[in-house]
């Protein structure tokens, strides 16, 4: 069970200042989302998730690479589900180490990464700022705020993209694009954008519904030309949008302006390789052939230390669930774009079946009234749209426990621990507890490292005084 701390506060008393305007979507669909408590760690399970989460992205960056240089395009849609018309653009070589974060299940095996979200993480000012502000209301000096660097991290890597770019021509303001009217997008968005501008680059806020794009010419937003662009929006949805009314098939227009170096992405679109689930699978199936690849490319793909870093972080996942099914193995399927535990089922605890419960399957519950039949319509969509991609199959390991206290009542649910890499640098921390899948309904409850659980005289230190 993972000790929690809780805030002598009401959620009124933390989110009517600073705290709710750091994150004003403290509540999402109608309930609590932040919770005025600490998932407490201890500082050698912080010391070996810096080193855990730095290593595991590294083999990241370098599969990744290995697949741009060495592997045909048949495998990248294939076995990556990698839309044909984003194949040339992900095989573009741009820095590595961008802003994404890994999720991790901290168990009796030790930490396990079970997956990576390179393309569109979200969460990052709940890491940034919120948790600095918590931890800072327990009033106890033995209380640190693991994420403190993280603004940095993000500075950094807007320095290191911006450079790059402009070694390739691309110059001028970044403008920075999400749903204009989507809080939480909106809220991350800006977020990094206000660290963009501290780096000392000019920025713009352009609502992704208010851009133009005129294809072989350049991306507008009311008549200003954008040469440098942080989208949050996922390209797998990007490489299937058309404007409705002139026709033109926008995610084909724009990534034809980043293949001929007018138009700099940030994420670059390399990251759609690495948010794919398909890479989790050809991460294990290299490693599981590491002896082989000299006869492919003349070298071994990983030295000792990245192997071993494989066996201890990672876990194993196949692009078919047989050898899970031929050892009674408990295991996990995933949709390859699946996102807030849609498109993923548990598969194997005895006969059970858990399927990801986020807002969308709460509402399809929900009492029917002619106020929700459309919103029932779009969900269902939303729903298929996950469980028709093609799936991976990862071994299932047990998720740790934690009990908080919530507006409703206590809550017994199962951490997830999502781990910011930022530049390839261990940057912040941001812990959910939830559902056996953790989807969107997830609390968010912000981490602290306790200086004191290291000791073995604190070994018992009370965590609800």
């Amino acid at each position: 069970m993972r000790h929690i701390y809780q805030l002598p506060f009401s959620h009124e008393e933390v989110f009517r200042g600073k705290a709710g305007q750091q994150v004003p979507y403290h509540r999402m669909y109608g309930k609590q989302y932040c919770v005025p408590a600490l998932t407490v760690f201890s500082p050698a399970e912080m010391q070996e998730l810096r080193t855990a989460v730095e290593a595991v992205d590294g083999i990241y960056c370098k599969v990744m690479r290995f697949i741009q240089q060495y592997m045909p395009d048949s495998f990248l849609e294939q076995q990556l589900g990698i839309h044909p018309d984003l194949i040339q653009a992900a095989r573009m070589e741009m820095v590595t180490g961008g802003i994404t974060r890994q999720d991790w299940i901290i168990g009796e095996a030790g930490p396990k990464c079970i997956e990576n979200n390179t393309d569109t993480p979200t969460g990052i000012p709940e890491a940034a700022a919120l948790e600095g502000i918590l931890v800072g209301m327990a009033k106890k000096t033995s209380l640190h705020a693991p994420s403190k660097g993280m603004d940095e991290c993000i500075r950094e890597c807007f320095r290191r993209w911006l450079d790059a770019y402009a070694k390739q021509g691309l110059l001028g303001p970044v403008t920075f694009t999400s749903f204009g009217e989507h809080v939480e997008d909106r809220t991350n968005t800006e977020y990094l954008m206000k660290l963009c501008q501290e780096a000392g680059y000019e920025t713009f806020y352009a609502p992704l519904e208010e851009l133009e794009i005129i294809p072989g010419e350049a991306l507008y937003h009311h008549g200003r030309e954008i040469n440098l662009l942080y989208r949050l929006y996922p390209l797998e949805y990007l490489i299937d949008d058309r404007d409705e009314t002139t026709g033109v098939d926008i995610g084909a227009a724009l990534l034809e302006l980043v293949q001929d170096g007018r138009l700099g992405l940030m994420n670059p679109v390399q990251h759609v390789l690495m948010q794919s689930k398909g890479f989790m699978a050809a991460i294990w199936s290299l490693y599981e052939r590491n002896e082989q690849t000299p006869e492919y490319c003349g070298f071994r793909l990983f030295n000792d230390a990245e192997l071993a870093s494989i066996s201890r972080y990672l876990l194993p996942t196949y692009f078919e669930a047989g050898p899970f099914e031929w050892s009674a193995m408990p295991y996990v399927a995933k949709s390859y774009w699946g996102r807030e535990g849609r498109g993923t089922s548990l598969l194997g605890e005895g006969s059970d079946h858990h399927e990801g419960q986020t807002a969308a399957t709460q509402k399809l519950h929900a009492p029917m009234n002619s106020n929700t039949t459309d919103e029932l319509q779009e969900d269902e969509e939303i729903a298929a749209y996950y469980n028709n991609q093609p799936k991976i199959y990862q071994q299932l390991v047990p998720m740790e426990q934690a009990v908080i206290q919530t507006e409703d009542g206590e809550y017994s649910g199962y951490l997830l621990t999502g781990v910011f890499v930022i530049g390839g640098r261990f940057a912040g921390v941001l812990p959910r507890i939830g559902e056996k899948v953790t989807g969107d309904m997830a609390y968010y409850c912000a981490a602290v490292v306790n200086e004191r659980l290291d000791d073995e005289e604190e070994k018992e230190w009370t965590i609800w005084d």
